[in-house]
């Protein structure tokens, strides 16, 4: 399905929907933050993401590295460490997901209570 903003080219909705899906993911934006001040290696990363599995952790890195979001790369040490980076649209990405993450911080208590205030009447 084509959508026309106003004067933009059509706009592939299910691409769309499918971007955000994946930027908008809990783990991808956890990792994000994580990465945005300087390069991470694995294990540093999995401290920053508290909860996230070592299987989660590698598909989200695999799937941002696919995306072309981070930059994996192979220090030639004994033994070789792997080190993430954000490339610069994985830190363009960053922008937007800090922001959302200042919205969230700024509106839970509010959201809260609405859920408390509408869970009570059911």
């Amino acid at each position: 399905m084509d959508v026309r903003a106003p004067h933009d080219e059509p706009t592939d909705c299910r691409g769309v929907s499918e971007i955000l899906s994946r930027v908008g993911d809990k783990w991808t934006v956890q990792v994000v933050v994580a990465l945005r001040d300087q390069p991470r290696r694995f294990n540093d990363i999995k401290r920053q993401v508290r909860g996230i599995s070592q299987q989660m952790l590698t598909r989200t890195l695999k799937t941002l590295e696919r995306d072309g979001m981070v930059k994996r790369t192979v220090c030639a040490t004994t033994p070789p460490q792997v080190e993430y980076a954000l490339t610069a649209l994985g830190r363009s990405l960053s922008k937007p997901v800090r922001q959302l993450a200042q919205w969230a911080r700024a509106h839970l208590a509010t959201i809260h209570d609405n859920r408390q205030r509408y869970d009570a009447k059911r």
